[in-house]
């Protein structure tokens, strides 16, 4: 067994581990702890498959600016322990068929598909190589605007979460 191989599987087990912690979990500052957790182990997954952007996206972006927002909105509500009930009768009589029948769905998707039977730069696909430099100038030279915009929409957000928690007082 190779290194990359182990930690593959170490990371793997971590984000699976951190979503079910963000499942059970009965505070939601843990919940979104967990969360992190998750987005980190799930950036480092990138980073050994050659993904830099994608990783460094999902830390800067995902694990920092969206987490710092739950955070802020959870303190701001300020949530206390979540109270646990019973199982609906929907969600034990069809939820869980219906959970059953996904999970089948997609293994047979999985065993019928052509992921892995395949070559990845097989006929029909592009032999182009973008680095993460090329892909940032791309970002900030021709789709600067949409980058700016969403900037200011999660301003926007923020300002409106901070007006809604004012008017209670």
């Amino acid at each position: 067994m190779s290194l990359p191989f182990i930690l593959f599987f170490i990371f793997a087990f971590v984000s699976v581990g951190g979503a079910l912690l963000l499942i059970l979990a009965r505070e939601p500052i843990h919940s979104a702890l967990s969360l992190i957790l998750v987005m980190m182990s799930l950036a480092v997954l990138y980073l050994m498959l050659g993904a830099e952007f994608i990783a460094a996206v999902q830390i800067i972006v995902y694990a920092g600016a969206i987490m710092v927002l739950f955070v802020f909105v959870i303190m701001l509500l300020n949530a206390g322990t979540e109270e646990r009930t019973d199982f609906s009768k929907i969600a034990k009589y069809a939820g869980l068929p219906l959970g059953i029948f996904l999970l089948l769905e997609l293994a047979h998707w999985m065993a019928h598909s052509l992921i892995g039977k395949t070559p990845a730069n097989g006929a029909g696909s592009a032999n182009v190589m973008v680095s993460t430099r090329d892909l940032s100038m791309q970002l900030f030279q021709k789709y600067l605007f949409p980058f700016e915009a969403t900037s200011i929409l999660i301003l926007i957000a923020i300002l409106g979460a901070l007006v809604l928690a004012k008017r209670d007082e």
